[in-house]
């Protein structure tokens, strides 16, 4: 294995020149990718102190603690940390619908020859 692999155990994230981390949030019982959104550090301090998943809001420039006003909590139950360390893989349990338009996850359409689909829940 070459040297230049870091398998360090000691957490040191590569904030991005925005100073964020990129963040995905996966279903803890199915594996199905929820959403993708950002976190600044005290974005993850929160959610480290909490156990609820907190994002930065890249649009409305503030920490956002995912399902505060709608109820749809993730409750997280690992993070885990790519290989960069400039990504998380948050595995979690929602408490309702993961995207802002109601439906389970943020990937309900899919790019077909240049031009997005509707998908079906579970496709």
């Amino acid at each position: 294995m070459s040297q230049s692999v870091d398998e360090t155990l000691e957490f040191r994230p590569r904030w991005g020149a925005d100073d964020l981390l990129t963040a995905v949030a996966v279903d803890a019982g199915t594996g199905a990718v929820l959403m993708v959104a950002h976190m600044n550090a005290d974005a993850l301090a929160a959610t480290l102190a909490t156990g609820e998943a907190h994002y930065w809001s890249r649009s409305r420039r503030e920490l956002w603690h995912k399902g505060a006003t709608s109820g749809a909590i993730q409750r997280v139950v690992e993070i885990r940390v790519d290989c960069d360390q400039d990504c998380l893989l948050l595995r979690v349990e929602p408490a309702g619908p993961a995207c802002h338009t109601g439906r389970q996850d943020c990937f309900y359409r899919r790019l077909d020859g240049g031009r997005l689909v509707m998908i079906g829940d579970g496709e």
